[in-house]
């Protein structure tokens, strides 16, 4: 009875005031065939509670996790590795417990880390300015077409078919009970196809289209030149937004902003998030100077108080509940601020050469697993960072594959079919982070080997 606070007396006395005879009696719309009576539970004696963590801590051993397996799964979450200093710190109740610091005078601990988070990722993505954050990088993609709506005042937008599917699914959700139309312009799905027609996607692009949406790396982890979609986009008046999955990419490769991204949106989880079950993660959202205004969410300022000493500031606030009512541009950010100061920490303890160094091992290790894979399997050609397909003759030598890898406690791939509804059942997407090493690599290669005899 140690967990149950009502007493037989309670009990009785709530059947009462309800004018039941019996706990039986609540149930009495229910047929009697459904009921099930108590000895068909089959539940085990009651346990001590050193007993019931036994039982549960050795249950737990059979979970299988990227803790104690070799780990190459990707598709927007990634296994990288978190210093046990962002926990510590974001677990100090300063941090935990902070709401939406709309009060600067007893908020700025929290204010001026939101402040370095929004200048690190405007340094990072090379964009002029971040807001600090968003709930997760769908939604932030789908908050960036209605600014770029809002911002051409044009109503079509385009998305690349080489965007994470789940972006592209809530997007076009969002768009979808609103004027105007959201195109998907497909990539195929054969193994040359996998990335990005720029191409094909160019030739999408009107003068009535609000934005182009693309990603990079994409969705299937190829690396590729924007320019000429930048020309096209300065040719039609419309914005270029660029999304992505790992922002740890642009510590080795071009940023968006270099590349002429107006608005540059995606998840921030690879900056000392967890993988938590898939998410939801941090959405990290950046856009040019003179679109700030335009741009949802919460912006933390730096400015000065009546005696000139330094503070930190919500500012350009676009909130329903302060000002514009239904022209606000408030969205689902709400307090993503502790992960926030857990990617504040993280980029502060790596560095710029600590995510260049993390960048440079989850490339090299894709690079190593793709040039040493059997002939009976391939890889998508051109420049990849830390992701790629492979692709087998048939689904029955992939899944052949996945059991054997398995069994050896190898997490080998995800099926590309249960992501992407047009890819064939014959594709892994594979993905690397600096936690994979050589022997991951080895053991990844004897399985494929294994699976071919």
């Amino acid at each position: 009875m140690r967990f149950l606070p009502h007493t037989d007396t309670d009990r009785s006395a709530m059947l009462e005031s309800m004018g039941a005879a019996s706990i039986a009696d609540l149930f009495a719309d229910i047929p009697a065939e459904l009921h099930l009576e108590r000895g068909q539970l089959n539940i085990a004696d009651a346990l001590s509670e050193a007993g019931i963590v036994r039982k549960f801590t050795k249950a737990s051993e059979k979970n299988r996790n990227a803790t104690n397996t070799r780990y190459f799964l990707g598709g927007g979450t990634y296994n990288h590795f978190v210093p046990a200093v962002v926990d510590y710190v974001i677990s100090r109740g300063e941090f935990l417990t902070a709401y939406t610091p709309y009060q600067p005078e007893i908020a700025q601990g929290t204010l001026q880390a939101l402040f370095e988070f929004q200048t690190m990722i405007a340094r990072l993505t090379g964009m002029d300015v971040s807001n600090a954050s968003m709930y997760e990088a769908a939604t932030a993609t789908a908050e960036a077409a209605l600014m770029a709506r809002r911002v051409s005042r044009k109503k079509r937008v385009v998305i690349a078919g080489s965007v994470n599917p789940r972006y592209r699914s809530v997007t076009a959700n969002y768009l979808s009970r609103l004027d105007g139309e959201c195109i998907e312009v497909a990539m195929g799905n054969d193994t040359a196809d996998f990335g990005t027609d720029m191409d094909r996607l160019i030739a999408s692009i009107d003068d009535s289209t609000a934005c182009v949406i693309v990603q990079y790396p994409d969705f299937y982890g190829s690396v590729y030149d924007l320019a000429a979609l930048r020309a096209a986009c300065d040719a039609n008046k419309c914005l270029m937004v660029v999304a992505f999955s790992d922002v740890t990419a642009f510590a080795l490769i071009e940023s968006p902003g270099a590349m002429g991204a107006d608005i540059a949106v995606g998840s921030g989880q690879s900056l000392g998030i967890p993988m938590a079950f898939g998410g939801p993660h941090l959405g990290l959202f950046t856009c040019k100077q003179k679109y700030l205004r335009q741009m949802p969410g919460r912006v933390c300022g730096l400015t000065r108080d009546a005696d000139g000493k330094r503070g930190f500031v919500l500012t350009l606030s676009t909130r329903e509940q302060h000002i514009r009512r239904e022209k606000a541009t408030s969205n689902i950010c709400t307090n993503q601020g502790l992960m926030c100061t857990a990617a504040a920490t993280y980029m502060s303890l790596m560095g710029d050469a600590g995510l260049a160094t993390i960048a440079q091992r989850s490339a090299a290790a894709l690079q190593m697993l793709v040039s040493r894979l059997p002939d009976h399997v391939s890889a998508a050609a051109g420049a990849h960072y830390n992701e790629n397909v492979i692709s087998f003759a048939n689904q029955s030598a992939r899944d052949r594959f996945l059991n054997i890898a398995q069994a050896q406690d190898i997490f080998a791939g995800i099926a590309l079919e249960k992501i992407d509804v047009h890819a064939e059942p014959r594709h892994l997407l594979v993905s690397t982070t600096e936690m994979i090493e050589e022997a991951d690599i080895n053991d990844y290669l004897a399985a494929l080997e294994a699976a071919s005899e």
